[in-house]
C-alpha cells in the first residue's frame, strides 16, 4: 500500500508542468506610489504569452484584483522586453509571445493612510511545440503596516510559496532553435546544387579547372590554391550573409515577418527573378567589375584563386542571384545566425564541385556537356519562384484581411503554374532561349509525371479537402468560401452521419458559446455527458482543451479531421470537451468546487476542469485526451499532443474494445 501511495505522489509531481515560474514583489516609486512586479522565468522551449493580444487567440497575461478599494491603478499594465511577433495560421492573426524571461509591472497609487491588503490573480498561459498549460497565480500585497515593511505574498496553484528555481541564461542553446538552423543549412545546401545547374555556372566549371591545371609540377602548390580557391567562395557568400545580418538583424525581423510592406516586397522580387529565370531580360555586371577581377587573377599566387572564385561569384551572379536573394529573403526575418548559415550552407555546395574538380582535373571528362538542358533548368526554377513569392503576398493578406488570396484563389493558381510546369517539361511550351527538343527524354518524363500528380493532388482542395501535406504553405480553410465536406454535413437530411451527429441525448450546457470542430456534437459539461453516456451505454472521450491551445487546434485540423477518426468519434462515444481555460463562463454557488489539491474554491467552469484534471488524471497540459466508462473510469492510458492519425485511431479501437470487454 505504502509503495502505491509513493508511486501515486510521484506520478502527480512528474505530470504537473510548471514550464513558468514567478518572482513576484512591490516596488517603491515615491510617496504613496509603488510598481507591482511580476518577473516570469520561462524554460526552455517553451513561450508565454503576450498582455497584448486581440481576441480569439491564445490566452494572455493579464492582472485582476478581487477590490480596488484603498487605491487605484497608475498607466497600464507594462511587459518588458519587446515580445517575438508572429503570424499564427492556426489563430489566424499575429500573436506576441515572451521567451527565457519577462516582466509584467502595474503602477499603483494608495488614496489611505490605513493598513490595506491589496490581492489578486495573475492568468497567463504558456506553451511548446507538443502542449499548452494555462496557469493561475495568485498575490498578495500589505501597505502601511506599522509594525514592518510592505510586505507581498504570492501563492501558487499548490497554495504554497513557490521554492527558489535556477533562473535560465537566455543566452543558453535552445533546441528547437537548432534543429530550424539545420533545417535552412539543408535547405541552403540544397540551394547551392540546383545553383550549380544554372546555364551561367555550369560551364564555369571546366573553365576554372583549366586555371588550376596551369599549376605545373608543384602538385603541392595546385591542392592548396584548390582548397583556398573552395574556401574563398565559402567566404564571400558567407561575409555576404553577415551583412545581411548586421544590417537587418533581430531588431527588424518582426516587421519583416508581419509587415505588408516586407511581404509584398518579397512577392515582387520573387515574381521579378521569375520573369528573368523565364528570360524576360538579361541582368549582367558592369564589365569593368568582372575585367578588373581577370586582372587579379593573372597576377598568379594566392591572390590569384581568391580573385578567381570572385570573379566566379560575379560571372554567375545572373543565376545565383535569384537563389542567393531567396535564402535572403526567407531568412532575413530570423535572428542573426540564419542569414550567416544560409550563405554557408549555400556556398558549401556551391564550392564543392569546383574544388573537387581543380582538385581532380581528370573528372572534368565524365561531365556531361552544357547546352539546352541547362536553360530549361533555368525555367523551372522560374515556375518554383512564381509560386513560392505567392507565399510572402498570401503572409500580408492574411494578417490584414485584403481578402486578395483566399485559400480557393490561392490553390487555383498554384494549380495553373504547376500545369504549365507539367506542359513545358513535354515540350509543349517553350522560351525564348529554350532549344529546340525533338523528344521527350526519361528524366524529363518522370518530373512531367511528378508535377502533375502534384497537380492532381491540389485539386479536391479547391472544393474543401484538407490537403494535410501542404497545410504550412496554404491559407487557413476558413478563407475557403465554398467547402464541399461542410455543405454535406450541414445538409444531411437523415441517416449516416447526420443521425449519429444527432444521437447526442439533451441540448448541451453552454452551447452557446463553447462548439466541437468538424460539425461533432458533444458535451461540455463532465456531469451531463457521463449522463449521456450512461444512458446509451457508449464510452467516453474527454478532450481537455483550451480556447487558446494551438496544439489543440493543430490536433483537431490533422488528426480528428480524418474521415475514420470523425467515423469513430461520432458513432462509438460521448465526446465530452472541457476548456480549462474559460474564464468568462461562471459557475452557480451551488457548483462551485473546493479542491483537493489546492483547498481554493474554483468558481469558472476554467478552473474547475483544470482542477479536475489535476486531481483526477494528474495531469495540467493541453491537449489531453482520456477514454472512460459510465462510471467514470480510465478504459486505456490518456495520449497527449500526437499528430500520426493511425495511432491516434488505435487508440480509439483500443478504447472500444476494452469498453465491449467490461
Amino acid at each position: 500500500m505504502l509503495a502505491i501511495v509513493l508511486s501515486s505522489i510521484l506520478s502527480l509531481q512528474a505530470q504537473i508542468m510548471e514550464p513558468v515560474t514567478w518572482d513576484i514583489e512591490a516596488k517603491s516609486i515615491s510617496e504613496g506610489e509603488y510598481d507591482l512586479v511580476f518577473t516570469a522565468s520561462i524554460e526552455n522551449e517553451w513561450h508565454l504569452y503576450s498582455h497584448d493580444l486581440p481576441a480569439g487567440g491564445p490566452l494572455p497575461t493579464e492582472i485582476s484584483f478581487l477590490s480596488m478599494d484603498g487605491f487605484e491603478l497608475i498607466g497600464e499594465f507594462i511587459e518588458t522586453p519587446e515580445p517575438t511577433e508572429e503570424f499564427d495560421p492556426i489563430f489566424e492573426m499575429k500573436v506576441k509571445f515572451h521567451s527565457f524571461e519577462a516582466t509584467f509591472t502595474q503602477r499603483i497609487k494608495i488614496l489611505s493612510a490605513d493598513p490595506i491588503t491589496i490581492s489578486g490573480e495573475l492568468s497567463y498561459q504558456s506553451c511548446n511545440d507538443e502542449t499548452c498549460v494555462p496557469g493561475y497565480e495568485d498575490f498578495e500585497f500589505s501597505f502601511n503596516n506599522e509594525s514592518e515593511e510592505n510586505e507581498v505574498l504570492a501563492v501558487d496553484q499548490d497554495s504554497k510559496l513557490k521554492p527558489e528555481k535556477q533562473k535560465i541564461d537566455p543566452r543558453s542553446p535552445v533546441d528547437i532553435s537548432s534543429r530550424s538552423l539545420w533545417g535552412l543549412f539543408f535547405i541552403a545546401f540544397l540551394a547551392g546544387l540546383v545553383a550549380l545547374l544554372t546555364p551561367c555556372v555550369f560551364p564555369m566549371i571546366p573553365m576554372t579547372v583549366s586555371f588550376f591545371m596551369h599549376g605545373g609540377k608543384n602538385k603541392r602548390k595546385s591542392l592548396f590554391q584548390a582548397i583556398f580557391f573552395g574556401l574563398s567562395i565559402i567566404g564571400i557568400y558567407t561575409i555576404i550573409g553577415t551583412l545581411v545580418a548586421v544590417i537587418f538583424g533581430p531588431g527588424v525581423a518582426n516587421f519583416m515577418s508581419t509587415h505588408w510592406f516586407p511581404n509584398v516586397l518579397f512577392f515582387l522580387i520573387f515574381i521579378f527573378f521569375a520573369a528573368w529565370f523565364f528570360g524576360m531580360f538579361e541582368i549582367n555586371l558592369p564589365n569593368w567589375m568582372v575585367s578588373k577581377s581577370d586582372k587579379q587573377v593573372d597576377k598568379g599566387g594566392f591572390g590569384g584563386p581568391f580573385f578567381m572564385a570572385f570573379t566566379l561569384v560575379l560571372v554567375s551572379f545572373s543565376c545565383t542571384g535569384p537563389i542567393v536573394g531567396t535564402i535572403l529573403v526567407e531568412s532575413a526575418g530570423g535572428a542573426i545566425l540564419e542569414p550567416i548559415i544560409g550563405m554557408l550552407g549555400f556556398s558549401v555546395a556551391f564550392a564543392l564541385p569546383f574544388t573537387l574538380f581543380a582538385i581532380f582535373p581528370s573528372w572534368l571528362s565524365s561531365m556531361p556537356k552544357s547546352g539546352g538542358w541547362l536553360n530549361s533548368v533555368k525555367v523551372i526554377l522560374g515556375f518554383i519562384e512564381l509560386a513560392l513569392g505567392l507565399k510572402f503576398l498570401s503572409i500580408a493578406d492574411q494578417t490584414y484581411h485584403w481578402g486578395i488570396l483566399d485559400r480557393e484563389v490561392y490553390l487555383a493558381i498554384w494549380i495553373v503554374i504547376f500545369t504549365l510546369m507539367g506542359f513545358y517539361l513535354l515540350g509543349k511550351i517553350k522560351f525564348k532561349l529554350d532549344s529546340e527538343t525533338k523528344y521527350v527524354g526519361v528524366p524529363r518524363l518522370m518530373l512531367a509525371i511528378v508535377t502533375f500528380s502534384f497537380v492532381v493532388y491540389m485539386i479536391p482542395g479547391l472544393l474543401g479537402a484538407p490537403l494535410k501535406g501542404l497545410s504550412g504553405y496554404l491559407p487557413p480553410m476558413t478563407t475557403h468560401d465554398f467547402d464541399l465536406h461542410q455543405v454535406i454535413r450541414d445538409n444531411s437530411g437523415s441517416g449516416g452521419i447526420a443521425e449519429a451527429e444527432n444521437s447526442i441525448c439533451e441540448k448541451p450546457k453552454y452551447s452557446d458559446r463553447l462548439h466541437l470542430p468538424h460539425g461533432l456534437e458533444g458535451y461540455f459539461d463532465y456531469e451531463q455527458g457521463l449522463a449521456c453516456a450512461k444512458s446509451q451505454n457508449k464510452p467516453v472521450f474527454i478532450d481537455f482543451t483550451g480556447h487558446g491551445c494551438v496544439n489543440c487546434r493543430q490536433m483537431e485540423d490533422r488528426v480528428w479531421g480524418d474521415p475514420r477518426v470523425l467515423k469513430r468519434l461520432r458513432e462509438n462515444y460521448i465526446i465530452i470537451a472541457l476548456y480549462v481555460d474559460d474564464k468568462n463562463i461562471k459557475l452557480p454557488e451551488e457548483e462551485w468546487v473546493v479542491s483537493s489539491y489546492d483547498g481554493k474554491v474554483k468558481k469558472t467552469l476554467g478552473k474547475k476542469y483544470q482542477d479536475f484534471q489535476i486531481t483526477r488524471f494528474n495531469q495540467n497540459s493541453q491537449p489531453l485526451y482520456v477514454l472512460i466508462d459510465t462510471d467514470g473510469e480510465p478504459i486505456i492510458s490518456p495520449r497527449a499532443y500526437n499528430l500520426d492519425v493511425d495511432e491516434f485511431i488505435d487508440f480509439l479501437d483500443e478504447g472500444i474494445e476494452e469498453f465491449s470487454k467490461k
